[in-house]
């Protein structure tokens, strides 16, 4: 039966992070801390790390066939977000339990915070500015996005994003869509299809940091089954996706770190 609720644990954190584009680490470390409440950080991470991969792979293939996905500012991305996730998983080792959730509720109620305040969505079709790198693409239902954004800084944020997922288990969606949509300027949409594809090579890389410190071991069973649900839930997700208005997307995401940012401040586990 435990293993069953693990499942379906997946399939709602496969579901849920594949509509807001953050892979559903941030629903799942806290989950996991309060199932386990013995685990190290070390161990925990590593669980939901390879979830969060599985997790953005399946949901990349569905935003791929939707042909959402930025890939040329994907692969850009992921260039600078892999060092920093091989980089924030080695710090992982050396956090006591304590430290890592205080930083972990900081860090969403952080971002919780920044979305609550200021909502709306930069992006305005055919806003591009020609010193940017400009994109021009049509998704699957003809919607046609343009816009501009600053590589370097693109760049020196997906580092940013690679640290925070590799050292908290994360993913790094919860950050790298609001800097998408708020920063960078893309479309809501394009935002959240391009993270998933980020993160799925950006977890792989701290997934294999994890294997090679030794943390993956201990949870190789639990992630699997995870995983397996998490792969059926972004499925459904990325069709949701379709339905739901991209200021939405940005409320639920902001709604939902400050759900369980309060839930690690106000009462540890």
């Amino acid at each position: 039966m435990f293993w069953v609720l693990l499942g379906f644990i997946g399939l709602f954190v496969g579901a849920f992070g594949t509509l807001i584009g953050a892979a559903g680490g941030f629903l799942l470390v806290p989950i996991l801390l309060f199932l386990y409440p013995q685990e190290t950080p070390a161990t925990i991470t590593s669980i939901t790390l390879t979830v969060a991969f599985f997790n953005a792979l399946s949901g990349s293939i569905a935003y791929g066939r939707l042909r959402r996905i930025d890939y040329r500012s994907g692969l850009l991305f992921s260039a600078a977000s892999v060092p920093g996730a091989i980089i924030g998983a080695s710090i992982t080792a050396f956090l006591t339990r304590g430290i890592f959730q205080t930083i972990f509720g900081v860090a969403l109620i952080l971002v919780a915070a920044y979305l609550l305040v200021r909502p709306q969505i930069k992006y305005r079709s055919g806003t591009v500015q020609p010193e940017h790198t400009s994109r021009q693409m049509a998704d699957a239902q003809g919607n046609v996005f343009s816009y501009s954004f600053s590589s370097t800084k693109g760049m020196a944020i997906a580092f940013g994003v690679g640290l925070i997922s590799g050292l908290l288990g994360i993913g790094g969606g919860i950050i790298h869509v609001p800097a998408l949509t708020q920063l960078l300027a893309f479309p809501a949409h394009i935002a959240t299809a391009t993270s998933h594809f980020v993160l799925a090579i950006t977890t792989f890389a701290a997934v294999t940091e994890h294997i090679v410190l030794g943390a993956f071991t201990e949870g190789i069973h639990r992630a699997a089954v995870l995983s397996a649900g998490a792969v059926v839930g972004a499925q459904f997700g990325a069709r949701l996706s379709q339905k739901v208005p991209a200021i939405w997307i940005i409320r639920l995401l902001a709604i939902g770190l400050a759900l369980v940012a309060g839930r690690l401040l106000i009462a540890p586990f």
